[in-house]
């Protein structure tokens, strides 16, 4: 079953100032299909369209021309929200909040029924290792602490999709190494994950395969089995046009 199907997908930013605008293609006329319970990757330099791609999938902007479907249903659409997990380079939050109260206002927000809130906040606390912290305020988070809390976010509705944008962004190298871990368990759990990360090495550690981006176009689709390592000189020719 293909999870997520683009057909030309395209978007055009347009920055108005006085009397004149400024066009920049952010993505132009991608063409992608990602499989259920794959492990996608998304590689690119900063501006070549990636955190597009994933607002235009979550619905957070519109395309230009061209389509996006998730499981078959054309985004965006409400019925998708409740099968999605987004999580933003950026993530913000009500810092004077606990981790519990944070993931319980989520939880509130999903419709959950005391008991299933109560169940999920601990099970997902306990998932991105945050059990011992759930009382302590996110305004005394690290930068990876945070990154955890948005993860758990992300996984507390249990979604079929997880969006990653640079989720190992801040991140110290056990940080790294956890949310690697993280990933690799969820994929077992039959989740489709598509992801976007400057870290090459760990994009190739995770990833069934793997999307270059450049300047809004879609370059290469490489299947890390067997790269042995290889993916970053891949990326490097693609990207400086000798691939």
């Amino acid at each position: 079953m293909v999870a997520i199907k683009t057909e030309n997908l395209t978007k055009i930013y347009v920055r108005k100032h006085l009397f004149s605008s400024k066009k920049t293609n952010a993505l132009e006329n991608l063409n992608l299909e990602i499989e259920d319970g794959k492990v996608f990757g998304l590689l690119g330099l900063n501006g070549s369209g990636k955190t597009t791609l994933l607002k235009l999938l979550v619905g957070l902007l519109f395309p230009t021309r061209g389509s996006a479907h998730i499981f078959g249903q054309r985004v965006p659409h409400l019925s998708l929200l409740s099968r999605i997990g987004y999580l933003p380079e950026f993530p913000c939050f009500l810092m004077y909040l606990t981790a519990g109260e944070i993931l319980n206002f989520y939880g509130k927000l999903y419709g959950f029924s005391r008991k299933e809130r109560e169940k999920r906040v601990e099970e997902t606390l306990d998932l991105v290792e945050l059990k011992e912290n759930r009382n302590d305020r996110l305004a005394d988070f690290s930068k990876g602490m945070l990154e955890r809390i948005g993860m758990a976010q992300v996984l507390l509705h249990d979604p079929d999709l997880l969006l990653l944008d640079e989720p190992t962004s801040g991140l110290d190298p056990l940080g790294v190494k956890k949310l690697r871990q993280t990933i690799l368990r969820l994929k077992a759990e039959g989740k489709t994950i598509l992801l976007s990360s400057h870290l090459v090495t760990e994009v190739e550690r995770v990833c069934d395969q793997v999307g270059i981006l450049h300047q809004g176009r879609l370059k290469k689709i490489v299947d890390v089995k067997g790269l042995e390592g290889r993916m970053e000189d891949i990326f490097s020719e693609t990207v400086s046009g000798e691939g």
